[in-house]
C-alpha cells in the first residue's frame, strides 16, 4: 500500500492531507494565515509565509502518521486561481501575492471590458474579464506602477512560486494558466492577444505543462524539512475548483458540483472547452479531455464571517464559554425563522461578485427591514442570500449545458444542515454530500495517482469517494422560495446601475480620510 499527499494551497489556509491509494483520509493537518487589506480594495498575502505552510503541514502529516517516507508515491498541488506575484531576476517577491479578493484593478477590467476586443478575448481564454483576473492586475500594475512593472523578470501565480521554491524552474500548469485570462484553450498556449493587451511577452511568464506533470530532485533543505525521501516526485496537480469537481465525483456530463468555502462556486465537466455568450461564466482544463465550466462567487462563508464578526460578539463569547462552534450557533439562531426571512432578503455582494455580476463594485444589502426582523431574520437572510446568489449561476451554467442531472455540494457550508436545507429548497433539487471533506486535497491525490498511473482513468475516483449522503427539498420551502427568486433578480437589476456609485463615494470618504 503506498500514500499520497494531497496539498491545497487556499486563500486563507494551506491543508494537506495523507491519503491511502485507495482514498482513505490518514492523517490531516491545516496552517491558516492572514489576508491583508491594507487600502480600499487590497486584498493581498506574504508569499513566503504560504510557503512555510506547505512545507510545515506536508512535514506534520508526515511526522504524525509515522509511514516510511519511501511508501509516499508523491506530493500532488491544489492552489486557488489568479493570484499574481512580480518577481525580480533573482526569483525573489516584489510584490505581494495579490489574491483573487483583489479588486483594486476594476478600474481596468471595466476598461478592457467595454472594449471592441473583450468579447474575442473571452472567447478565446476561457475567463471573464475583472478584476480578479491576473489579465487586469498586469494592466493595473503596468498603468499605474510602470517601475515596479519593468522591474519585474516574470509574473507568476502563488502557485508557481512554491514550485519555484522547491526545484527552481518556472513552470505552470494548464489549469492555474487559464485562470490567468492569458491562454488561449483551443491550442493550450499562450494567448499572443491577450499578451498584447497585458503589455508582457512569454518571456515574462513560465513554461505550460500539463496537470499531470512530474518534478523530480527537490531542493534538499526543502525535501528534508517535509520528511520525504528524495526521489518524492511533485506531480504539478491544478486549481482549487477543477480538483474539487474531481473530489467530489462531479466528472461526468452535468453532475453539477456546488462548493462553498471562503468563497463559493458552480461547476461541472465537459470533454471540450465552452464558453458563454453572456460572459458569465469560467472554462478551465483539468487534462485535454476534461474540461471544467462554470462561475466562481465570492460571496460564500467570507459572508458569513462578517455577520461572526459584526453582530454576534454575544453568540461568540456564549460559543467560547460552551466550548460550542460559533457557526452552529449562528445556524441554530437562523433555524428559528421561517423559509423567507418574513420578507427580508440579502444581496451577499460585500467583496464585489464574481460570477454572474463580474462587477467589482458589487455591494451587499438588505431589503424589506421592518420593525418585526430580529437578529435572527439577518442571519437567515444572510444565508439565504448566498444561496440565491448561487442559485443565479446555476441558471447560466444550465443555459449552456442542459439541465443538471445530479447536484454534489461540498466545502464548509455543508456542515450546517440548515444551509444543506436552504439549498436543497432553492434548488428544487436533491443535492448529494459525498464523504469526503477536503474535495481539492482529494482531488489533488486522485489525479497524482493518474498521473503515476497507478489508475487508469480520473472515473475511478466514484470507486474512491465512498458513502454519499442525499438530502431532500421540503415542496412547502420551495413554494415559497420560487415566489422570492424573482424578486431577488429583479431588486439586483434595480442595484446594478448603483454599485459604481456607491464605490465612488466610498472612495472619496477615504481619500478624504486619508487627508
Amino acid at each position: 500500500m503506498g500514500y499520497v499527499i494531497g496539498v491545497d494551497v487556499g486563500t486563507t489556509s494551506t491543508k494537506s492531507v495523507l491519503f491511502t491509494q485507495k482514498g482513505e483520509v490518514v492523517k490531516q493537518h491545516t496552517v491558516s494565515y492572514s489576508l491583508h487589506v491594507t487600502t480600499p480594495g487590497a486584498a493581498k498575502q506574504d508569499p513566503d509565509e504560504i510557503f512555510a505552510a506547505v512545507i510545515k503541514t506536508v512535514g506534520k502529516v508526515i511526522e504524525d502518521s509515522k509511514v516510511n517516507p519511501a511508501r509516499v508515491l508523491c506530493l500532488s498541488l491544489s492552489a486557488a486561481m489568479h493570484s499574481l506575484i512580480a518577481v525580480d531576476a533573482a526569483g525573489k517577491p516584489i510584490t505581494k501575492s495579490l489574491t483573487w479578493a483583489d479588486n483594486r484593478s476594476a478600474k481596468w477590467a471595466k476598461e478592457i471590458k467595454q472594449a471592441e476586443y473583450a468579447q474575442e478575448i473571452y472567447l478565446a481564454t476561457g475567463t471573464p474579464i475583472h478584476s480578479s483576473s491576473p489579465l487586469s492586475k498586469l494592466v493595473w500594475l503596468r498603468q499605474e506602477y510602470p517601475e515596479l512593472f519593468k522591474q519585474a523578470a516574470k509574473f507568476i501565480s502563488i502557485k508557481e512560486y512554491i514550485v519555484y521554491c522547491l526545484f527552481q524552474t518556472y513552470v505552470v500548469d494548464y489549469a492555474i494558466a487559464a485562470a490567468t485570462g492569458l491562454l488561449n484553450l483551443q491550442q493550450l498556449s499562450w494567448d499572443h492577444f491577450a499578451l498584447e493587451v497585458a503589455g508582457i511577452d512569454e518571456s515574462k511568464l513560465s513554461q505550460l505543462v500539463p496537470t499531470t506533470h512530474l518534478l523530480h530532485s527537490m531542493q534538499t533543505e526543502y525535501q528534508e524539512a517535509m520528511g520525504l525521501a528524495a526521489e518524492t516526485p511533485l506531480v504539478m496537480g491544478a486549481s482549487d475548483g477543477v480538483l474539487s469537481n474531481l473530489g467530489v465525483g462531479a466528472v461526468s456530463p452535468r453532475v453539477v458540483a456546488v462548493t462553498v468555502g471562503t468563497s463559493g462556486a458552480i461547476r461541472a465537466m465537459v470533454d471540450k472547452p465552452r464558453t458563454d455568450a453572456q460572459q458569465r461564466l469560467f472554462c478551465y482544463p483539468l487534462t485535454e479531455s476534461h474540461w471544467v465550466i462554470g462561475g466562481a462567487v465570492n460571496s460564500g462563508g467570507v459572508v458569513l464571517r462578517w455577520v461572526r464578526e459584526q453582530l454576534a460578539d454575544s453568540e461568540v463569547a456564549t460559543a467560547k464559554h460552551l466550548d460550542q462552534n460559533i457557526y452552529d450557533i449562528l445556524s441554530a439562531i437562523a433555524a428559528t425563522v421561517p423559509p423567507g426571512s418574513e420578507g427580508l432578503i440579502f444581496h451577499p455582494y460585500l467583496t464585489g461578485e464574481r460570477s454572474p455580476l463580474w462587477d467589482a463594485h458589487a455591494r451587499g444589502s438588505f431589503f424589506g427591514l421592518g420593525l418585526h426582523h430580529t437578529k435572527a431574520h439577518l442571519i437567515r437572510a444572510v444565508l439565504e442570500g448566498v444561496v440565491y446568489n448561487l442559485y443565479l449561476v446555476l441558471q447560466a451554467l444550465e443555459n449552456v449545458m442542459g439541465e443538471a442531472t445530479s447536484i454534489h455540494v461540498n466545502g464548509g457550508f455543508t456542515q450546517s444542515l440548515l444551509w444543506r436545507q436552504i439549498l436543497a429548497d432553492v434548488f428544487h433539487r436533491e443535492i448529494t454530500l459525498p464523504a469526503v471533506e477536503e474535495s481539492s486535497c482529494f482531488g489533488a491525490a486522485v489525479l497524482g495517482l493518474y498521473a503515476l498511473k497507478e489508475i487508469p482513468a480520473l472515473e475511478r475516483v466514484d470507486e474512491m469517494i465512498g458513502e454519499m449522503e442525499k438530502q431532500q427539498a421540503i415542496t412547502q420551502n420551495v413554494e415559497v422560495y420560487q415566489k422570492i427568486l424573482p424578486v431577488y433578480t429583479r431588486l439586483l437589476e434595480k442595484f446594478k446601475g448603483e454599485y459604481a456609485s456607491i464605490a465612488h463615494l466610498h472612495s472619496r470618504t477615504f481619500l478624504s480620510q486619508e487627508g
